[in-house]
């Protein structure tokens, strides 16, 4: 039996969700850590791989959450 598309929306609303709270808590954890070195360029490292996995990760989940919530409300007649 295939899930119903409202399920599948749940799940990728879901995902979005663990997904922005994970890599915000990440991402501000790693810039932490690299500030308390005091190290500029250790510094700058972190924050040019912060701001990849910003545009793939977040950007991503951003986009993701209001499209799949707006389908959620749509479909369950809010």
């Amino acid at each position: 039996m295939l899930p119903d598309l409202t399920d599948i929306l749940k799940l990728i609303h879901v995902i979005g969700a663990t997904v922005l709270l994970g890599t915000g808590a990440g991402i501000a954890f790693f810039m932490l850590m690299a500030h308390r070195t005091g190290k500029p360029e250790l510094i700058a490292h972190t924050a040019s791989t912060v701001v990849i996995a910003v545009t793939v990760f977040t950007a991503t989940a951003v986009v993701a959450q209001p499209i799949s919530g707006l389908w959620l409300v749509s479909r369950t007649g809010w």
